[in-house]
């Protein structure tokens, strides 16, 4: 585009929207423990093009601040990175009809042995929408405190061993600007989660607010079901 010029400047509101292009047919390649790979002939501007996803279950990740406003970050292993990552305690979310809410207060007790007095949505985002629908919706907890009985370890391999730090928010903040946190839920979660702070908290939502988001990739197909 020309700066200055009219050509394919958009004029409508700046805000994402589901518009799904018509898909002909689906071939499917794979189908794995919590995701499966297919290909979609689909039609964009007249063309007919195969465009290969991951279709994926979604996920929530919970950011849990103390009241010194310390960030709970687990090391965990991600064996497509080859990395020991530090990151928010998250889970995809596979049990049918389970609320985020539900979902990241079973995740922070099996992943943390925390629990909280209260909670909000914070942020919302798509992980890597050019290849994968995975969806994601970071929660924050407050008001944290240790579960009765300890972490519940439900898990294995990765899972076994989770230890954790907690970190204040401004070197938290320090170590995603300068690329030593690398995983999205701590880089988004970290840095909204910042935001939310210098608001004065005015951006955080109900904890129950409906995932529009979620419900529009299920009605689509585009969300992984556990248990076909």
């Amino acid at each position: 585009m020309i700066p200055g010029s009219d050509h394919e400047d958009w004029r409508g509101p700046v805000a994402d929207e589901l518009a799904p292009a018509p898909v002909t047919a689906t071939t499917p390649r794979f189908r794995g423990a919590i995701w499966e790979v297919r290909t979609d002939r689909v039609t964009l501007n007249g063309d007919d093009v195969d465009r290969d996803l991951i279709v994926h279950p979604g996920a929530v990740a919970i950011i849990a601040l103390d009241h010194a406003e310390r960030v709970y970050l687990l090391r965990q292993y991600r064996h497509p990175v080859g990395m020991m990552l530090f990151e928010p305690p998250a889970g995809v979310m596979d049990r049918a009809g389970e609320a985020p809410l539900l979902t990241a207060q079973r995740e922070l007790v099996e992943e943390a042995g925390l629990v909280a007095g209260e909670w909000h949505t914070l942020i919302d985002f798509l992980t890597t929408p050019g290849s994968s629908s995975e969806a994601i919706r970071i929660m924050l907890a407050r008001d944290v405190s240790p579960a009765p009985g300890g972490r519940i370890v439900t898990g294995e391999a990765e899972e076994v061993s989770l230890p954790g730090a907690w970190v204040p928010l401004e070197e938290a903040v320090r170590l995603v600007m300068t690329g030593r946190l690398l995983n999205p839920s701590s880089v988004v979660g970290i840095l909204a989660t910042a935001a939310a702070r210098d608001s004065g908290w005015s951006t955080l939502r109900s904890a129950d607010e409906p995932w529009e988001l979620r419900d529009e990739l299920l009605a689509s197909g585009r969300v992984f079901t556990f248990g076909r």
